[in-house]
C-alpha cells in the first residue's frame, strides 16, 4: 500500500527568500538543504524569478497581467460573447426565415 503525501506550498516571500539566499553565492543544494526543501525546487524558483522578476510565483496558476495584457483578455472573452450571440441569431432568423415560407396565409 502506497503511503499519500500531502503537497507543500510555499507563500511567495518564503519563495522570494529562498531566491534571495541563493544570490549570496551559495548553491541550490546547499539553500535546499538548509531549509528543508529539494534543490531542484530551488533552481526552479530561481529561474521563474529570473524570467519574469516581480510577476513571479503569483500562486495557483493564475499570472499577473498587466494592464494591458488584463484588456486584451477581457477583449477576447467579450468577442467570443458576441460572436456567440451573433451565431445563436442567425440560427433564429434561419429557423424563422423557414417557417414564414410554410404560412399559407389563410
Amino acid at each position: 500500500m502506497k503511503e499519500t503525501r500531502t503537497r507543500r506550498s510555499y507563500d511567495k516571500a518564503f519563495k522570494l527568500m529562498v531566491v534571495e539566499l541563493h544570490k549570496t553565492g551559495k548553491t541550490f543544494t546547499e539553500v535546499g538543504r538548509e531549509l528543508g526543501i529539494s534543490g531542484d525546487l530551488v533552481r526552479r524558483w530561481v529561474r521563474e524569478f529570473e524570467a519574469t522578476g516581480d510577476h513571479s510565483f503569483t500562486g495557483n496558476g493564475k499570472p499577473v497581467l498587466t494592464p494591458e495584457e488584463r484588456e486584451i483578455t477581457e477583449l477576447k472573452k467579450a468577442l467570443k460573447e458576441a460572436q456567440i450571440e451573433r451565431d445563436i441569431l442567425k440560427k433564429a432568423v434561419s429557423i424563422f426565415s423557414k417557417s414564414d415560407n410554410n404560412y399559407s396565409g389563410s
